[in-house]
């Protein structure tokens, strides 16, 4: 059933059609009905939205594995630790290109073979990174990497509704979302804990033979899943005209760089704001990734209510908290608890911003996450780039304050979206 979120009480929006694996199908009519993805709600479906939760996972582990490794990569590589930080940043240059080009070049491929393609993709780069002999072969696979982490979240983001139908459409998206708050579990503490161990190359060694292990998973589970075929230059510019959709782009992009502009900057916050020894700030990258897992499976059912007022009110949350970690974050028992909580709500407001767009324009869902999948990488950068000018100039206390209202102005712009906007409910 599709029902208005919000009140119109000047703009009346369309009521839109949630776009299901079967619609999908019927506009690829040369795909037979073999190749469509699994029977919607059956126990295949749910086990292929588990198999691209563990690509997710590994994408995502990837992506933050060298944030634990920097100095060890730095002394390995004889480059500075700031030279050796484009580990971090130049993937997210890199995905935010790759997205909409990586949509307009797929076609009518069927997405079965280009996520293995993708998992292969982000294998061969951790295994360069392990055995490259110069920083710059590994800026070289990490490039690479950022354009596979653009092209996978174009494709995978709208997958859950095709495999499990509409009615669990949502669940799925959430559940793939729980991936990314898993590799954040692993990729932060596992950066420095075998780090420590085995060293960084041995590191990247073990991820590349994790990812290989996923794509074989996927391999056994993954059924046929035909693409949207709509991947046009005027699909992507039709989404942006949506007024939905620019509200979603606008809010998503302030709640990441408020997040992004704390977040980049909670280890050194930790370590000589709160004065907490390296082994319980792994602990609580831990616990905060696990409370990332839990709010994004309570996020299915919330948005089901209504996902702008959801995302909105996790909003709010998350910039309460940051705001109170700038206040008494010199507390390690406070400051402890507020950053538990902080993960929690923070995964009810990630895959927000991607049911938000989704939602705008059912009717592309892979053009709006490619949409998506740039905006929300430009805004990880500039957040981290906003924390960086902070922290320089300022303190970190100011630095948490600044992003703690900024989530708050991403709060207040969705509150008023829900006045100006309608987009479907999946029940």
């Amino acid at each position: 059933m599709i029902e208005n979120e919000g009140a119109t009480p000047t703009h009346h929006a369309p009521r839109v059609r949630v776009v299901t694996a079967s619609s999908c199908t019927a506009a690829v009519p040369t795909q037979p009905a073999a190749a469509t993805a699994a029977e919607p709600g059956s126990m295949r479906g749910w086990a292929s939205v588990g198999a691209v939760a563990l690509g997710a996972f590994v994408i995502v582990m990837t992506e933050t594995l060298p944030v634990g490794l920097l100095p060890q990569i730095a002394d390995g590589l004889h480059v500075s630790l700031g030279l050796a930080g484009l580990m971090v940043l130049v993937p997210g240059f890199s995905a935010a290109v790759s997205a909409p080009l990586f949509f307009l070049a797929s076609g009518r491929f069927n997405r079965r073979p280009v996520i293995l393609v993708l998992g292969l993709t982000v294998l061969v780069s951790n295994a360069v990174v392990a055995v490259a002999p110069n920083f710059v072969l590994v800026l070289i696979a990490r490039t690479l990497f950022g354009a596979t982490l653009g092209a996978f979240w174009t494709v995978v983001s709208p997958v859950g509704p095709k495999l499990v139908g509409r009615a669990g459409g949502t669940r799925a998206i959430t559940i793939i979302a729980a991936g990314i708050s898993g590799g954040t579990v692993v990729g932060l503490p596992a950066g420095q804990f075998l780090g420590n161990l085995v060293g960084w190359r041995i590191t990247f060694a073990i991820a590349a033979a994790a990812t290989l292990l996923v794509v074989v998973v996927q391999t056994g589970v993954l059924p046929g899943i035909p693409p949207d075929g709509r991947t046009h230059l005027r699909d992507l510019v039709g989404v942006v005209t949506r007024r939905a959709a620019r509200f979603g782009m606008a809010a998503g992009a302030m709640v990441f760089i408020g997040q992004f502009t704390a977040w980049t900057y909670i280890t050194p916050f930790l370590m000589d704001h709160t004065h907490l020894s390296s082994g319980a700030i792994s602990l609580l990258y831990v616990i905060y990734g696990c409370g990332g897992v839990v709010g994004s499976l309570i996020a299915g059912s919330l948005f089901k209510r209504g996902v702008i007022g959801s995302f909105a009110g996790a909003a709010t949350v998350v910039a309460a908290l940051l705001i109170g970690l700038a206040i008494t974050g010199t507390l390690p028992w406070p400051a402890g608890l507020l950053l538990v909580l902080w993960g929690l709500f923070w995964g009810i407001v990630n895959p927000g911003t991607l049911v938000w767009i989704l939602d705008a324009a059912p009717e592309t869902p892979e053009a709006a996450s490619a949409v998506n999948v740039t905006n929300l990488q430009i805004a990880l950068a500039a957040g981290s780039g906003l924390g960086a000018i902070l922290v320089s100039s300022t303190t970190l206390q100011t630095v948490f304050l600044t992003a703690g209202f900024i989530v708050l102005a991403s709060a207040v712009l969705a509150t008023v979206a829900t006045r100006f906007v309608t987009l479907a409910r999946r029940e």
